[in-house]
């Protein structure tokens, strides 16, 4: 029989094959920008690497690859961005002018749909498929013009081959920036919950989807 600490590392190992599971799903379904070009198939990413002990690390996994954000800061991408954190994440370029803008107004509606308490527990992560040309403050200007810059909305660039690898971590392998997913990855990184949203849903179906994935943090 199996001892209380090898089935916790089981159970710990298992959590994370079901996140490069959903993270796999991501990447087969990505979606294009309408009026471009179809996405190219995407390869799953790689299994997470194995930790000590048996279990998948999640640092290891997410990397800690430095990105900057819209006023300039470098951050990690998992310790500073995404650790014990309950997040929003999605791609998107600043030239796009049809469903990058208009995703991150929907998001701008789902956080208020969420009520002040909620939408504070909650961090929302743009990440640009297009690093070349989306500096700071590009990003930052981007940000004010959609209303939606402050303290719980990052919005990430960095060098090409840096934001490539935390993309490819996300399950998108881009050939340009036009072919990203628009889908919407919500996660409640401490408790390994993942999941998937069209962004067409309703904002406020999006925003309860967030208030079950926070409810836990008041546990912990």
């Amino acid at each position: 029989m199996s001892n209380p600490a090898t089935r916790r590392a089981s159970r710990r190992g298992l959590d994370w094959l079901a996140l490069a599971g959903c993270l796999w799903i991501l990447a087969s379904v990505a979606l294009a920008h309408e009026g471009h070009g179809p996405a190219t198939p995407s390869p799953p990413p790689a299994p997470p690497p194995m930790a000590s002990g048996g279990t998948h690390d999640a640092q290891a996994w997410f990397t800690d690859t430095l990105l900057k954000d819209q006023n300039g800061r470098e951050l990690r991408f998992y310790s500073d961005v995404l650790k014990d954190k309950v997040v929003m994440l999605n791609v998107i370029f600043t030239h796009c002018t049809d469903a990058c803008p208009l995703i991150t107004r929907k998001l701008r509606e789902v956080r208020e749909a969420m009520g002040t308490e909620l939408a504070s527990q909650v961090t929302f992560v743009s990440i640009s498929s297009d690093p070349a040309n989306d500096t700071p403050a590009v990003l930052k200007a981007f940000a004010e013009k959609q209303g939606v810059d402050g303290p719980n909305w990052l919005f990430l660039t960095g060098g090409q081959d840096e934001v490539e690898q935390v993309l490819g971590r996300l399950g998108q392998f881009l050939p340009s920036p036009e072919q990203h997913s628009t889908q919407l990855i919500a996660g409640d990184v401490a408790g390994k919950r993942w999941s998937r949203i069209r962004p067409d849903a309703p904002a406020v179906a999006i925003a309860q989807r967030m208030q079950l994935l926070a409810q836990p943090l008041a546990g912990r």
